[in-house]
């Protein structure tokens, strides 16, 4: 598929169907030897003494100082009454290795790291911004928690910008998932370069493939809003409900990645359409129907419309230039090296990225299973323990110190069938959760659900 002109107008409107494609491939997957790595991590933030308090965003401000975002600046005054405070006019300064600080809409802290040549190189970079966010959160008692679901209060959004205003009303049209998914969760992603030739859909194939197995080694949020919920990825469980349009995994992986992506964004419904002051878009319309001028909308889309409909485009692995995985739960403490170790290792040569599609195989599609069972499904634990071998392995010859941490894990956890959602309590509060919720999360299914699947305790389908 040939790429369109570089220089395009960001400006200009849209003029088919077929120009759209031909831009989406062209940007979503950039071609080239996989050199770098990056990560985003995002933490809930609590109160040390309080921990079931609502964050106050002025404070978030205040401690936050220069690297605190413009959503979170303008978002205070709105909330609070307050005058912006003086820092609000400056751009907000990086961290001491580089990353770059953002806040999401119920107040999650995130980190988003440069590009880095090397798996070591990331890691050192992440360690020293999170010493910094959670020295500056100290100041004022605040600490990052240590799940991946909020467990102890309900979703409020604290961040008062269109974008967040328009996500919420068209994820509210679906479910309650929206919110819980934009206000009480967060992930560790890594992204990595797509790759070039033919190894490009090779990678997409496995970053896919291996998806369900590492969702169930990584799950880490049985709890939400107060009550279990039966589920140990309830993250996940609130991604693959809440709009699947736009989060669900691809319902087939073929040999152009490019192109099939190319005409997911354009059938997928749009979430704003940024004009006449408000950004709430018509529901039940495609980017692809906005070019075609069906919905009533009066104005055609620009590239910088199709550039930004991009960015509300949620699944399990995305492209955008790079590849981000987006499927794994926060982990507690340190652990967060694991999974970008894991992942990283994997990724790293073609006889063990082979050897991880053989051993996910089985459960490639499963990831409904990962999210409520974790590894207490007997299929997900064998490919998770194959897989942890396979990139405990690599680790061994390349970064000794990560592959001892990836080992311990494996042992404490992945070989005894147990994910860090199966860790006693590990937050405050979480002793008197109050009883489980009845199927909060009633939508996603297994692709392979038949009745032909063993049950697992409780009668779920494995």
């Amino acid at each position: 598929m040939a790429a369109p002109a570089l220089e395009l107008d960001p400006a200009a409107p849209v003029p088919d169907r077929a120009a759209a494609a031909a831009y989406v491939a062209s940007v979503c997957f950039k071609h080239g030897p996989p050199r770098l790595l990056g990560a985003e991590l995002e933490w809930l933030v609590r109160s040390a003494w309080r921990p079931a308090d609502p964050v106050d965003p002025a404070q978030l401000l205040r401690v936050l100082g220069p690297h605190a975002p413009g959503t979170l600046r303008s978002s205070v005054p709105t909330v609070t009454g307050a005058p912006p405070p003086p820092q609000a006019a400056r751009a907000p300064e990086p961290l001491p290795s580089g990353s770059d600080v953002t806040v999401e809409p119920g107040g999650q802290v995130e980190i988003a790291t440069p590009p880095v040549a090397s798996l070591s190189e990331l890691v050192s970079a992440v360690s020293a911004d999170t010493a910094a966010i959670r020295e500056r959160l100290a100041t004022e008692g605040l600490t990052l928690v240590d799940r991946a679901a909020d467990p102890l209060r309900p979703p409020r959004r604290l961040l008062r910008v269109p974008r967040y205003a328009a996500m919420e009303a068209a994820f509210d049209r679906v479910g309650p998932h929206g919110r819980t998914m934009m206000c009480s969760t967060s992930a560790v992603q890594l992204c990595v370069d797509a790759g070039e030739g033919t190894a490009v859909a090779d990678r997409w194939r496995a970053l896919h493939e291996i998806g369900p197995a590492l969702v169930g080694m990584f799950a880490n949020s049985p709890a939400v809003h107060g009550h279990r919920t039966g589920w140990k990825s309830s993250r996940m469980a609130a991604w693959l409900s809440l709009d699947p349009e736009r989060t669900r995994p691809p319902r087939g992986l073929g040999d152009d990645p490019a192109v099939e992506w190319a005409e997911r964004a354009l059938a997928t419904s749009l979430l704003c359409v940024r004009r006449h002051g408000h950004w709430n878009a018509p529901p039940a319309v495609t980017f692809g129907d906005w070019i075609d001028g069906h919905g009533g909308l009066d104005v055609a889309p620009t590239w910088d419309d199709l550039d930004y409909h991009l960015t509300t485009l949620f699944p399990p692995v995305r492209p955008h230039g790079h590849v981000e995985i987006r499927y794994v739960d926060q982990q507690p403490g340190g652990e967060w090296a694991v999974p970008l170790a894991v992942i990283t290792a994997l990724l790293a040569d073609p006889r063990t990225l082979d050897a991880a599609r053989e051993a996910a195989a089985p459960v490639a599609d499963r990831w409904v299973a990962a999210a409520r069972h974790g590894l207490a499904d007997p299929a997900l634990q064998r490919a998770a323990a194959r897989l942890v071998d396979l990139a405990h392995r690599a680790l061994a010859t390349t970064d000794p110190a990560l592959a001892t941490l990836v080992g311990e894990v494996a042992e404490r956890r992945v070989l005894r069938g147990r994910c860090p959602a199966d860790d006693p309590t590990v937050e405050p509060g979480e002793g008197e959760l109050g009883p489980a919720v009845e199927n909060p999360y009633p939508s996603p299914r297994d692709p392979d659900d038949h009745p032909d699947h063993p049950a697992l305790p409780g009668g779920d389908p494995a």
